[in-house]
């Protein structure tokens, strides 16, 4: 079992690509299949259920809906490590945080833009993610 924190914007990318073999989209699959567990706190959750609700995305609401029954019921609720990085978008802090909550198990930071992030062995963008996943299974 693979454990992970995911940024929004890995879920917002694998829906709106129309590569379902795109790394996002694999990742999220991942996700929904049991692959990755995701580690999340309620700000996660709830930074979840508005940016994927956004009217300007016309994400399927079922879609959405079964992202998030996942993400909570199969995910862990970890309480987040605090950090002194400094962050350019003080909003991403919460996810760095949580994933270093779980750095002791192995646990990863899935994110799109490597720069939003401070360098750290737990950071991976989703085609390392896959790398890993697709290692996991042999």
């Amino acid at each position: 079992m693979i454990l992970a924190v995911i940024d929004t914007n890995v879920f917002v990318s694998a829906l709106l690509t129309k590569h379902r073999d795109s790394a996002t989209a694999k990742v999220v699959e991942a996700v929904l299949d049991g692959r990755i567990t995701a580690l999340m706190s309620p700000e996660i959750v709830n930074e979840y259920r508005e940016v994927l609700a956004r009217p300007h995305f016309h994400f399927p609401e079922g879609t959405v809906a079964r992202i998030l029954a996942t993400v909570e019921a199969d995910g862990l609720d970890l309480s987040a490590q605090p950090s002194a990085e400094k962050f350019p978008d003080e909003s991403d802090r919460i996810f760095f945080e949580v994933a270093l909550a779980g750095a002791t198990l192995g646990t990863k930071l899935v994110i799109g833009n490597l720069k939003h992030y401070p360098t750290s062995p737990i950071v991976v963008t989703p085609s390392q993610m896959v790398a890993l996943l697709d290692a996991s299974n042999q």
